[in-house]
């Protein structure tokens, strides 16, 4: 499988419903429950991308484009999005849709870098 095909298998796409105990006083998603999910979202990509060991070794900035409201359904989509020796680049973004109509926006967009380790946490080549 080329590289370009295992980034194409390797997009990961997770719906979640935003409910009252994920929302602050302002009644929207807690911003750290959003960083949450797009660090599993991205652990996932990378996972299945490199189909070994990977961690997470820093977030880059993350942008809250828009508020997401209690009551409405999140889609996180990682992708792979650079790939070095050791590194691997995940993007996420965060859409939030209206449950009661098709109304669709981008909320939140995200840079997540994994490494993949061996069995002694040494970091070790990708591909």
């Amino acid at each position: 499988m080329t590289t370009e095909e295992r980034i194409e298998a390797s997009e990961t796409r997770i719906f979640k419903a935003v409910f009252p105990n994920t929302t602050n006083h302002y009644d929207t998603l807690f911003g750290g429950t959003a960083m949450q999910l797009m660090d599993e979202v991205a652990f996932i990509t990378a996972t299945r991308f490199a189909r070994k060991r990977v961690v997470t070794v820093s977030s880059d900035k993350i942008d809250f484009k828009k508020p997401i409201p209690a009551g409405t359904i999140v889609e996180l989509i990682g992708k792979v999005a650079h790939v070095g020796t050791t590194s691997m680049k995940v993007s996420v973004e965060i859409y939030t849709e209206q449950m009661y109509s098709y109304e669709r926006e981008k909320a939140i967009v995200g840079d997540f870098t994994f490494v993949s380790i061996d069995e002694f946490k040494k970091p070790t080549p990708i591909l």
